[in-house]
Formats: structure tokens, sequence, C-alpha cells
């Protein structure tokens, strides 16, 4: 049975606030903490309070994007009980893979608390830590990527979101996908197309999240699914 528009207005409002806690903080620690460290460990010394607070971004990033599938499906869930489940499975699953990168981040955070003795080891360990850091995160952006495919049929099916969002979240899981991939083509991450792959699902999410937050979820256009 659908919920009530006042149900799906409420759950998509505490969804759309959870949303807002992984959009914000993933701007933060992954955008804005990056772009502000210098070279190296020395660089980074300047700055460690901003690599602290990088961290503390990502671990709360980590809990609202634990919980944010969970409250999505009870806007959604009814609409196609199988791709919903699909949406919480792949969302969860980058949960552990991203706390396990930023552990590595961790270390480096040891290294750089010592930073007033660095000598050249110490900040090729620094630069190993950052290393190990990016490619568990190359993991979970996978999965980053994959969730947004289900979402996006659901939001595309059940016309509780603009469709166009729905377009966006669907070219955006392409778009993680590709990157993720081309990664590992020598010179991939260095052309122009890099710029662009992951634009939709930047829009996408931002706007579904907004989208949420404001107006909730209204009531579908779609019969939702009986499976």
């Amino acid at each position: 049975m659908s919920m009530d528009a006042a149900a799906l207005r409420r759950n998509g409002r505490i969804a759309g606030a959870l949303y807002l806690v992984v959009v914000l903080t993933g701007m933060f620690c992954l955008a804005y903490v990056p772009s502000q460290l210098g070279e190296g460990i020395a660089g980074a010394s300047a700055h460690a309070g901003l690599f602290r607070a990088g961290i503390a971004a990502f671990l709360v990033m980590q809990v609202a994007f634990l919980l944010l599938p969970f409250a999505l499906y009870r806007v959604l869930g009814d609409v196609d009980r199988r791709a919903a489940i699909l949406m919480v499975v792949l969302a969860v699953v980058s949960v552990p893979i991203g706390l396990v990168a930023v552990t590595h981040r961790m270390e480096a955070l040891s290294l750089l608390e010592n930073a007033g003795s660095a000598t050249q080891a110490m900040d090729a360990a620094f630069a190993l830590c950052l290393q190990r850091y990016g490619n568990g995160l190359r993991i979970a952006s996978l999965f980053w990527g994959l969730w947004l495919l289900p979402f996006g049929w659901l939001v595309l099916r059940s016309g509780r979101l603009p469709r166009v969002l729905g377009w966006l979240l669907v070219l955006g899981s392409i778009g993680y996908v590709v990157q993720v991939f081309g990664g590992l083509v020598p010179g991939f991450a260095d052309s122009s197309l890099v710029r662009y792959v992951r634009m939709p699902a930047a829009i996408g999410e931002i706007g579904s999240c907004l989208w949420l937050l404001m107006f909730g979820a209204r009531a579908g256009l779609q019969q939702p699914s009986r499976h």
C-alpha cells in the first residue's frame, strides 16, 4: 500500500536532511580540504587543523551515508521493493570501504603530528598513506556511483521527485563507473573528460537533496510494485 501525502513529505524531508549532511561534509572533506593542503608532509603541516577537520567530516559523512539509503527506502520502497533493496545494499557496502580507507588518512595524521622532525623517509611514508587512502576512495566511489542507478530508476518510476533528477542520477551512476575504470587507463585522469563524467551525478544528487529537503516526496504518478 502506498503512503499518504503527509507521510511522503515527512519521510522525504528526513531523507533530504541526511542527504544535505552527506553533500556538505563530502564537499568539505573530498574537495575543499585537499585543495587547501600543500605538497607533501611539510605543506600539509601548515594546515594540520584542517587536515583533522577533514577526517572528522569524512566520518560524519559515512554515518549520514549509512542512514540515507534506509531513509530513502521509506520514501521509495513501495515503488519497486527489489530495486529499493538493491539501492540500500549498494550504498551501505561503500561505508566499510570508506572507513577502512580513512584509517590511512589517520596514519598520515600521526606522521603529520611529528612533522617537526620530518625526514625524507617520513615524507615518503606520508605520501604512501595518502595514496592508500586515495585507492580506497576509488573503490568506495564505485559503489557511490552504482547505488545511484536503482535510486534514479525509482525516481523515474515513482514520479515522487522530478523525472529530470532521475535521469541525472542514472547518468551520474554511469559517470562514476566510467571515472573509476577510466582511472586505470593511462592519461585518463589528466584528460578534460574527467571533469564532466561526474557532473550529472553532482547536479542530480544536489538537486535531489534540495528537492527532498524543501518539498519532501510528492504523491507518485505510478502505481507501486507488488513485489
